[in-house]
């Protein structure tokens, strides 16, 4: 449900009326320039022609290059590339459109000035025994296997690589994915646990490796942490954008990473660039996890209140079902906790110096989604499931945020078998879903002179003048256009919240640390509907129209008028879904709003 109020005017009022188009209200596309193998008469020839067949803008995302066309790459950041950027942004200003760019090249954010400090991590741990009197023989230590993984190199050898990754050559060519080099990897914390339940710390007693303790009386486990190289690459990255995928947990990872554009943008004409731009986090498809950061630790403990190297057999399952599942979901809360402040408030902050948006494809993410939503300017979806579309034009409505974006039409089908009926129909699902601002999944930069098909991005639909559809993509742009001009000039006008119940998928133990929110409580793994889905899909099939709401958000309703309100939202009432585990706090919260007289439902059971 949306609400839609005509300004004032001379208009006739019997007459309906459009809302006045603006670029933003007209679809926008993601532009990828291959090897970032531009020119200036490319760019203002292809414009010129996005213009006129209805674009509103673009966002610019570099992205491989070419066989056969080295010479012309340009290296990402450099100042021939900030040339071309200076030069797409007064292009696109003097023919009314926008831009946008990806804050990287490929995705996820990383690059060659990522070291080894900076890039993403995982933990690893072993396992000793000792007795009364025993000291411990072997050295404490763990080596890394080695493993490495390409996008098309099948026949490159891990040994004809050398470290760091940065100083490899034809790493285009290589298009690396993943690199772990066998190496010891460092301690970062050695726990005694006694059958008495005791605990002892003894990482400052290891002296290259060698323990330097006797255990006292009764059996002792003893638990050693090691800090791994995750070795994820950035994926079909551009030249000059090869490298590590930086720690997501980390600020300064963050802060050193974007200091490359502050210095790239130093003097240089970008206040035109409307946003930056996160592609939906990839970090964890490759082999394992990055779940680890150097300052675990001590962030947890301000977190949580506790010492994490104290429950140690819990973290890796191996204490009780009910510490297990405690200790488990403060662990994957508190990587939330740094995913939404450590990573996406410092790269939004940084955005707004360069008065700027930011993007962000929060979904896949190891947290609760609707908050890293929440603190995007524009949160945008992908994807045909409409529940999973929702998630993001929920947190614009709860937020408070006007424009809630989409990833549309990705790889329908294969190169140019796409009909003009899948285009509108995956559109429209965007819309029903809360989206008011498509970006087609895309277009790529062509030369005029390159022989049909031109450049081409593997997953498909080439939204350019090649495509045979492209005739009628002023008529398809219109209508989304029409549209979203309607729905930007609206607001959201949904009845009901319903809680998410992220603690029981933090509770649930998997075969690895993490757990991934793809965009909804699904999980790619299980078989069976989560309880929330389930109400969610009945609430969807009867008609009623609402919008998810997470802990962070529930915790900052307000009351008007005999109803809850949030951001742009008014509410009349907030369901919960059968839930296990909530905070005492959201409990607390749910408990006044009742007291207050707005209808609280619990489906089936109390948490």
């Amino acid at each position: 449900h949306f609400s839609c109020t005509q300004a004032p005017g001379s208009v006739d009022e019997r007459t309906p009326a459009w809302p006045a188009s603006t670029q933003t209200a007209k679809p926008w596309t993601r532009w990828w320039w291959h090897g970032s193998s531009v020119t200036k008469a490319g760019i203002t020839a292809e414009l010129e022609a996005y213009q006129k067949a209805g674009i509103g803008g673009l966002e610019l995302t570099p992205i491989y290059g070419m066989k056969g066309d080295e010479a012309n790459f340009i290296e990402y950041l450099s100042p021939g590339w900030v040339d071309m950027l200076e030069f797409t942004l007064q292009e696109a200003a003097r023919l009314g459109m926008g831009v946008d760019m990806a804050t990287g090249t490929g995705w996820p954010f990383g690059g060659p000035w990522i070291d080894a400090e900076l890039a993403c991590k995982y933990v690893a741990h072993k396992k000793y025994e000792l007795q009364a009197g025993q000291q411990l023989e072997e050295k404490i230590e763990y080596l890394q296997s080695p493993i490495l993984r390409t996008v098309n190199s099948p026949d490159l050898r891990l040994d004809a690589l050398t470290e760091p990754i940065s100083g490899n050559s034809n790493l285009q060519e290589k298009a690396l994915d993943q690199v772990r080099f066998e190496k010891p990897l460092p301690l970062q914390s050695l726990m005694a646990f006694s059958d008495a339940g005791e605990y002892l710390e003894l990482t400052d007693k290891v002296d290259n490796g060698v323990l330097n303790w006797t255990a006292p009386e009764g059996n002792w486990t003893l638990y050693a942490v090691f800090q791994g190289w995750h070795g994820k690459m950035v994926e079909r990255a551009a030249p000059g954008g090869e490298g590590n995928v930086l720690d997501h947990f980390s600020k300064t990872a963050i802060e050193q990473y974007l200091a490359k554009f502050e210095a790239a943008f130093s003097g240089r004409e970008i206040q035109s660039l409307r946003a930056f731009f996160n592609d939906s986090y990839e970090v964890d498809d490759a082999q394992g996890q990055a779940d680890w950061t150097p300052a675990l630790f001590q962030e947890f403990e301000t977190r949580r209140g506790y010492d994490l190297k104290t429950e140690l057999p819990a973290l890796f399952g191996e204490d009780t079902a009910d510490k297990n599942q405690r200790v488990l979901s403060d662990y994957r809360e508190t990587i939330g906790d740094l995913l939404l402040e450590q990573f996406t408030r410092s790269w939004s902050a940084w955005a707004q110096q360069h008065k700027a948006l930011i993007r962000n494809q929060a979904h896949g993410s190891p947290a609760n989604i609707l908050d890293l939503y929440a603190a995007s300017d524009i949160p945008e979806t992908e994807g045909t499931d409409i529940l999973k579309i929702k998630m993001a034009s929920s947190a614009a409505h709860v937020a408070g945020h006007p424009l809630a974006s989409a990833e549309a039409a990705t790889w329908l089908g294969e190169h140019f078998t796409t009909h003009l009926a899948d285009l509108k129909e995956n559109v429209d699902r965007y819309l029903a879903g809360g989206i008011n601002h498509v970006f087609f999944h895309g277009t790529c930069y062509s030369p005029p002179e390159e022989a049909w098909p031109g450049r081409l991005f593997y997953a498909a639909i080439h939204a350019n003048p090649r495509n045979s559809l492209w005739q009628d993509y002023p008529a398809l742009n219109q209508y989304i256009e029409r549209c979203q001009s309607f729905l930007q000039a609206g607001l959201p006008d949904n009845d009901l919240l319903l809680y998410l119940p992220a603690y029981d998928r933090f509770a649930t133990p998997r075969s690895e640390l993490l757990e991934h929110f793809d965009g909804f409580l699904m999980g790619k793994r299980d078989t069976v509907k989560t309880a929330v889905r389930e109400v969610a899909e009945w609430l969807q099939d009867k008609g009623y129209a609402f919008d998810f709401i997470s802990d962070k958000q529930l915790a900052a309703l307000a009351l008007k008028e005999g109803k809850v309100t949030s951001g742009n939202g008014t509410y009349k009432g907030i369901l919960v879904p059968k839930t296990e585990f909530m905070p005492l706090a959201t409990l607390e919260k749910l408990q006044a709003l009742a007291e207050s007289g707005i209808p609280v439902v619990f489906h089936q059971q109390l948490p």
